[in-house]
């Protein structure tokens, strides 16, 4: 049987082969895809109404610009994460399971950081639209504040602080 990194030198860990460590984080990579696919997929089909409604021509050139920016980035963010899907499909059944979790988490990965530039673009986009006012970027980086606090710095203290590793 072959050991897991979880279980080098002495750590405690979970007692599988590296076939069903794969396994297990495919089944919990897939389970994080489904959350934010929604909510990309949800962004990403509003977004690709507005252009078709009549106040859109009468957007600002900047805002115009913005919600360019925005739907692009929506559909790179789309993209990477139904990648992983398309990525295990491809590999499947060639014994390449634990390549193929580390490139689907990297595309993940990137589908959030995309995520977030969509949904900070959405909001810029919104609020100026709807408010015209100054304070609106520091709405929008009061936002993106929370985002990366919760999103990337909560987890990051989280893993230094209770992992080894």
């Amino acid at each position: 049987m072959t050991v897991s990194k979880d279980q080098v030198d002495g750590e405690p860990g979970r007692d599988e082969t590296e076939e069903e460590e794969a396994d297990r984080k495919w089944g919990e990579l897939i389970q994080e895809i489904r959350v934010a696919q929604t909510g990309v997929q949800i962004l990403f089909g509003f977004l690709l109404t507005v252009v078709f409604t009549p106040r859109y021509t009468q957007l600002a050139q900047t805002d115009k610009g913005i919600y360019i920016v925005t739907v692009v980035l929506g559909a790179a963010a789309t993209g990477a994460l139904i990648g992983p899907v398309a990525l295990h499909r491809i590999v499947s059944g060639r014994r390449v399971k634990a390549q193929a979790v580390r490139w689907a988490a990297r595309l993940t990965f990137a589908g959030l950081v995309l995520l977030l530039a969509t949904m900070t673009a959405s909001l810029l986009l919104i609020l100026r639209v709807a408010t015209h006012d100054a304070y609106v970027p520091w709405l929008v980086a009061g936002v993106v504040a929370w985002y990366l606090f919760s999103w990337l710095v909560l987890p990051l203290w989280v893993r230094y602080r209770y992992t080894s590793d």
